[in-house]
């Protein structure tokens, strides 16, 4: 298996076991790739829950410019309730995870088809 299998396989444990999903795997594989290089970069591959010009940035680069939604209070709800499931004290909390999550909460994966 390559590195991005492995990622892949990490990312779909703590669905699992820290986020209490059962993971489609065919669209996990799809938001990993869609994530591109970041998910090998240490600090890219993770979102920093705690700050909010991070989370700012995925409303604006993954929920309106991927998944083409509008800009909306529900968008920031919407990610604060993806980083709730996945917890809070999570220390990592992979990019893949949450946009995975984020992507099934408004249920966008035709935008992976």
């Amino acid at each position: 298996m390559g590195k991005r299998d492995d990622l892949i396989a990490q990312y779909a444990d703590d669905l699992r076991n820290k986020c209490g999903m059962q993971p489609d795997m065919n669209l996990l594989t799809k938001v990993t790739i869609g994530c591109g290089p970041a998910i090998y970069n240490a600090d890219a591959s993770t979102v920093a829950a705690s700050q909010p010009a991070e989370l700012e940035t995925v409303k604006t680069n993954f929920l309106v410019k991927k998944l083409g939604l509008a800009d909306s209070p529900a968008l920031m709800d919407a990610i604060n309730q993806v980083l709730e499931t996945y917890g809070r004290s999570e220390r990592n909390k992979y990019r893949a995870v949450v946009y995975y999550m984020l992507t099934k909460h408004f249920g966008k994966e035709s935008v992976y088809g």
